[in-house]
């Protein structure tokens, strides 16, 4: 007769184990780019840009500055992760060109702080 208390245990083991697993192949991350790059990129396509947040436009829109050109970018309050960001600081985002009634955006999806 199985020994029915090592049942639950090796379910969970079962269950669980998947979650260790971990993806070893190439990330779609967005390639390295400009705001230039950006502003003349297919919509739906993602970039990394890195440069400064220079100001607060409205709701979670910012202006997003490197050393060619501004770009307009949505940040959701979440992606600062309780960090203060300044126009002084250096920042790496990545997100998605998109386009709405004021013209082409960044739609980010993640924001790293450089410095």
């Amino acid at each position: 007769m199985p020994n029915l208390k090592a049942i639950p245990f090796l379910l969970a083991l079962a269950v669980a184990t998947p979650a260790l697993a971990q993806f070893s192949g190439p990330s779609i991350q967005g390639g390295e780019a400009t705001v230039a790059a950006a502003l003349d990129a297919q919509l739906g396509s993602y970039h990394t840009l890195e440069g400064s947040i220079v100001s607060h436009l409205r709701d979670d829109y910012y202006l997003f500055r490197d050393s060619t050109g501004e770009i307009r970018v949505e940040i959701a309050p979440g992606r600062f992760g309780g960090r203060q960001i300044g126009p002084e600081d250096t920042v790496r985002i990545m997100g998605e060109v998109d386009r709405g009634i004021a013209g082409r955006y960044v739609w980010v999806k993640s924001l790293e702080a450089v410095n």
